[in-house]
């Protein structure tokens, strides 16, 4: 068990850690070199430009202006200064409410801990019940937590008021942070300027029909339905072949530029290159030649790829983004059920064109089923494996139970300084390092699963990674620590006693967890504003790619907040805090470090670094919110747990209470809030519809629709669009391609049979 030396050690390696992350990016920033690296939004913008510096060469990569290292900090001020509204709009509205996730924290948990800190702490230190308990391995951190509170004492009653005032308190907050996330998404959507998406929807299962082509079909389809507000479409085609012959063209490309700078820089020597893999084996020929020669070979075969797709009907798949006149139209579209078969013509907002993940539009919406299902067994599969590291990981982190059971290696971790080094750092770090590969993987099983928007692909790789979290690293963490740490307990002692012995042992493993947040919470959010990566990236690129001021912004990586990673591992904080609060209440200050830090770091990042790669308008709020309130269950469900074990049985009722209270305030919520999140209010849509025909009436709408959902491979070239139809406002007849009659699946047989 970790003692406050061990936390001591480990605390004073991430400090340390972080402030020389801190440092060194204070030092990094100034010089203009790295002016792209860390401040690339403003360059996007167009705001910013290369630094010119006179004073010779040297300065064009070094900073020799001596007074700016005095205000090496300047950055941490400057992160806080811009007001909210500036904020938003700067860097949109989903950037601005992430920020406040940790503003959040900070508004809960600071109060509680003072409260913790004046009431919970006194009544468990002086508990005094931990030294009657044998075979039971504690620290002096451990006697600040209820553990060290004898069973069936009076003091429990301080424990159980504090748990209902910190849930009322929470209560208060959340319900005040989820009215002002409704009503700023409502005003980012009303301020919003135009954009193709609020125009579009997309359609998706559309019927075969053998008289029309997909094309024909969508239009005559919302012709007949939607005659008053239908615009025009945009059949979606499978050209996944394609990108990837471009993507991988361009990836030779680079290659290219690289070896021809580096025969530029020295004419005397040629550069080689092996015909192999990655250039590792083959036959060795001139690098030159041979990657002009496979950027030739690559675009004949894109160009008939290209022809292809668009001559052959059967690149066009069963979807379709169909535009409207009005916002209004699309809305009413995108929010109804369009026929009386319910698994066909399915339609909803079409994500905005930046957000599209074209590669999912391609699979059909029967097989879509089949994929979750399987990545549901996967997931479940792959949460029950990764029990085994996480079992490891607490291994590191109960060295007494281990000598218990193994005492051969006691001499080995007995030795002077680690032990401390052992339970204090590796644990964290160890965790971490499992956790490293989990995002991926799970964005890859969401991208099987065949969402079709970056925005819904990282809503449900947070989800699966929240998921994954609760039950790997918290309760996984809790299970087997418990099992290792009181491992001879268990032996030893009779049944009945085993449910006390992981009572008090739970409480007790506070002290990994501490060790968690000072490794992920503290040296991990300072390392993230360093970027180091995305230093050593554009260096390279700059040196071997880079020829013109295009190249030179191709070869930032401004990056994103990756919601799918960073907001269920702020839950794990969240839920930390839940549980602990009442229990162990000394993990609380770690836990708010974590969120001061987090806050100043990341708006310094989304102020001048991040570019997103889409706006939802905070779309994900309600999702922050429900596990939020999964967090609050656990915790009041754990203590109720803890309670009956520690003789307070006649506390159960009283705790039963608080779960009952939560769920009915998410529900409230929900019903309260939610749907501003989920669906476009129809007063608001006909608003800016108004205020756009007043203020724009020459407005060409179709020409500004014209090619946004295009497929990017398709941007710039040539691709054959479908011929409009007439528009005559007041023309009640369809023309139709069908022959045979069977138009009342349209809802409209006397227009179809007439246009026939």
């Amino acid at each position: 068990m970790a003692s406050f030396q061990d936390i001591s050690v480990s605390a004073a390696i991430n400090i340390l850690s972080a402030i020389a992350f801190l440092v060194a990016f204070a030092i990094l920033r100034l010089q203009p070199i790295n002016d792209r690296v860390y401040f690339p939004k403003w360059y996007l913008k167009g705001i910013r430009g290369s630094p010119t510096r006179s004073g010779g060469f040297v300065s064009t990569f070094v900073n020799l202006d001596f007074r700016t290292y005095i205000r090496f900090l300047s950055w941490m001020p400057a992160a806080l200064r811009m007001p909210e509204p500036e904020l938003i709009d700067h860097a949109g509205l989903d950037s601005a409410a992430y920020i406040r996730i940790y503003l959040l924290g900070l508004k809960i948990f600071v109060p509680i801990t003072f409260l913790a800190f004046a009431v919970l702490v006194p009544v468990n230190w002086t508990g005094g019940t931990l030294e009657t308990i044998k075979d039971v391995t504690f620290s002096n951190i451990d006697k600040l937590s209820i553990s060290n509170v004898p069973s069936g004492s009076q003091r429990f009653w301080a424990h159980l008021v504090m748990a209902y005032v910190f849930t009322f308190w929470t209560f208060y907050i959340l319900y005040r942070e989820y009215k002002i996330m409704t009503n700023k998404r409502l005003q980012f959507l009303a301020s919003e300027n135009r954009r193709p998406d609020q125009f579009t929807v997309l359609v998706r299962n559309v019927p075969p029909d053998p008289d029309e082509s997909v094309s024909e079909h969508v239009e005559h389809f919302f012709c007949v339905n939607h005659p008053d507000y239908y615009l025009t479409h945009q059949v979606v085609y499978n050209a996944n072949k394609l990108a990837k012959l471009v993507e991988k063209k361009k990836s030779l490309q680079n290659w290219y530029i690289y070896y021809q700078n580096k025969y530029e820089r020295n004419p005397s020597m040629k550069p080689t290159t092996k015909t192999g893999f990655c250039g590792l084996w083959g036959t060795r020929v001139d690098a030159i030649d041979y990657y002009a020669a496979e950027i030739e070979k690559l675009t004949e075969e894109e160009q008939a790829e290209r022809e292809r797709v668009i001559s052959d009907p059967k690149a066009i798949i069963p979807a379709a983004f169909v535009s409207f006149k009005s916002r209004w139209g699309a809305a009413v579209c995108a929010q109804t059920q369009q026929t009386s078969n319910p698994t066909i013509w399915l339609t909803q907002w079409a994500p905005e064109p930046r957000d599209v993940y074209w590669d999912n539009l391609a699979i059909p919406y029967v097989e879509l089923t089949i994929r979750r299902l399987l990545m549901a067994v996967a997931l479940f599969f792959l949460t029950f494996f990764f029990m085994i590291p996480i079992a490891f990981v607490q291994s590191l982190a109960n060295i007494e139970g281990i000598e218990k059971v193994l005492p051969f290696l006691k001499p080995l971790i007995e030795r002077k300084g680690v032990k401390s080094l052992i339970q204090g750092f590796l644990p964290g770090i160890a965790l971490k390092i499992f956790l490293i590969l989990l995002p991926t993987i799970l964005m890859t099983m969401s991208k099987i699963e065949g969402f079709a928007s970056l925005s819904s692909l990282e809503t449900r790789s947070a989800g699966k990674y929240h998921l994954f979290v609760l039950v790997n690293v918290f309760l996984g963490s809790i299970i087997t620590g418990t099992a290792l740490q009181q491992l001879k307990s268990f032996l030893d002692q009779a049944p009945t006693e085993i449910p006390k012995t992981v009572g008090v042992s739970i409480p007790m493993k506070a002290t990994f967890f501490i060790t968690y947040i000072m490794v992920d919470g503290w040296a991990g959010i300072a390392a993230e504003i360093l970027r180091l990566v995305p230093l050593v990236m554009f260096h390279l690129k700059n040196t071997f790619l880079v020829k013109t001021e295009k190249d030179r912004e191709q070869a930032m990586d401004p990056g994103c907040l990756g919601f799918a990673t960073s907001e269920p591992r702020i839950q794990l904080y969240f839920l930390l805090g839940f549980v602990y609060s009442v229990v162990t209440p000394v993990l609380l200050p770690f836990i708010i470090v974590f969120f001061a830090l987090a806050y100043m770091v990341f708006r310094h990042q989304v102020i001048n670094v991040y570019d997103q790669k889409y706006e939802s308008g905070a779309a994900f709020w309600p999702d922050v919110q429900r596990r939020l309130i999964i967090g609050m269950v656990i915790s009041q469900l754990l203590l109720m747990g803890l309670m009956s074990t520690k003789g307070a049985k006649s506390s159960t009722p009283l705790l039963i209470v608080l779960p009952i209270l939560t769920i009915w305030f998410h529900l409230f919520c929900k019903g309260r809030f939610e749907s501003a999140f989920v669906k476009f209010p129809l007063q608001d849509a006909m608003v800016k519809d108004t205020l756009e025909r007043a203020t724009e009436p020459n407005l060409n709408l179709k020409a500004y629709l014209h090619d946004a959902y295009v497929h990017p491979v398709f941007r710039g070239g040539e691709l054959e669009k479908p011929a409009a139809i007439d528009e005559e406002e007041n023309n009640p007849l369809v023309p139709t391609k069908r022959m045979s009659r069977r138009s009342s699946k349209y809802g409209s047989d006397v227009s179809s049979e007439a246009g026939n």
